[in-house]
């Protein structure tokens, strides 16, 4: 499948945007974004141990960035072993990929891409290693590029939902900093700014971890667009006062039948929405769509560390030894979705057949 459009070369200039993830002559750069938005630093990934704690310490988040980030950190894990015989360099690339998946279990993106790239690897397995390398490297390239053609076309799909004077309410981070560039939740927002579209955003603070706070209010005040951050628990009295009148959310991963789990708290936010008739849309890539799990029952949801919860920054905040539950997602049923905002267009319900009759 071809994702790639063309795009106008007359539009507005879109604002400039964090770099999130960076190759550069065979080094790989990512921005780390538990220091934001505080402090910008951007870190070298140096060995594919370093690359899994990057994706497991959300120093690197988003579905389709962690996606990209395990791609660059294969080529980082196989670069001391071009100098094995194609079949074992096989294997061992095979063996890091599995390592790099067991990062993070929710988001299908890191598997997709890193399926993908075993995939263009054995079908190169009778050429050498540094042979392969080469493939692979060129083969991570091609998926951080192809997202950034893949976003531009979820911003163009979705771009005239959001109109003049509205109120747009997202939660979590699906921005510039979750992907390659304009993000999928937040790339209408993007182009329906650079149009001259004026209109406010809410922006959820996401707890435990505030990437709604600190980093979807941040960059979308670095862009310039109308951003107002709220608690979570603001979300309902601020749908009441009637200043939403729209949803967007991204995903880490939609199952076959439509079924969408994105960070915890996005199944709450689309029960008020239903509730107050307010359009609830999910953003995503072809990427994120898992054919293989069939409905959200069967999503494997991510556990964390109790500490986020019983930490606020570095201050304890609960009792010692206190019980906690952490899942990082929680999964929306497919009957609470307007639509899905893809790269293809939107896609409506039944979402068995629309998204098997655009991707299947």
């Amino acid at each position: 499948m071809n994702p790639h459009k063309q795009t106008s070369t007359t539009e507005p200039s879109l604002p400039q945007l964090p770099q999130t993830l960076r190759w550069d002559n065979g080094q790989f750069f990512l921005l780390d974004q538990t220091r934001l938005p505080l402090e910008t630093f951007e870190e070298r990934q140096d060995s594919v141990v370093q690359v899994w704690n990057s994706i497991k310490q959300l120093k690197v988040r988003g579905a389709p960035a962690i996606g990209i980030a395990g791609a660059y950190g294969l080529v980082v894990a196989m670069q001391e072993h071009q100098t094995l015989a194609n079949a074992d360099y096989l294997q061992e690339l095979q063996r890091q990929a599995d390592y790099l998946d067991s990062s993070r279990p929710t988001a299908v993106n890191l598997r997709w891409a890193l399926q993908r790239m075993v995939g263009k690897a054995q079908s190169l397995a009778n050429e050498s290693a540094g042979t392969i390398h080469q493939a692979l490297t060129e083969e991570a390239i091609a998926i951080h590029e192809e997202d950034r053609v893949l976003c531009r076309g979820i911003g163009e799909a979705g771009v005239l939902l959001i109109s003049e004077g509205s109120g747009v309410l997202t939660h979590c981070n699906a921005g510039s900093l979750a992907t390659s560039e304009l993000g999928t939740a937040t790339s209408p927002m993007y182009l329906a700014h650079a149009k001259g579209t004026r209109f406010r955003v809410y922006a959820d603070e996401t707890r435990p971890l505030l990437q709604g706070a600190r980093l979807t209010s941040w960059e979308l005040q670095q862009s310039g667009i109308d951003v107002t951050l709220i608690c979570d628990n603001m979300a309902a009295t601020t749908m009441a006062e009637g200043l939403i009148d729209l949803v967007i959310v991204g995903t880490d991963r939609v199952a076959a039948n439509g079924d969408v789990a994105n960070k915890i708290g996005t199944l709450g936010v689309a029960i008020l929405a239903k509730h107050f008739g307010i359009p609830f849309y999910v953003a995503c890539p072809y990427s994120t769509i898992d054919f293989d799990t069939p409905s959200g029952t069967e999503i494997t949801i991510e556990e964390r560390d109790a500490n986020e919860v019983t930490n606020f920054g570095a201050r304890p905040t609960a009792p010692d030894a206190m019980q906690v539950r952490n899942p990082a997602f929680d999964v929306t049923p497919s009957e609470l979705v307007s639509g899905l905002i893809t790269e293809r267009g939107i896609l409506r319900p039944p979402y068995t057949e629309s998204l098997r009759k655009q991707y299947a």
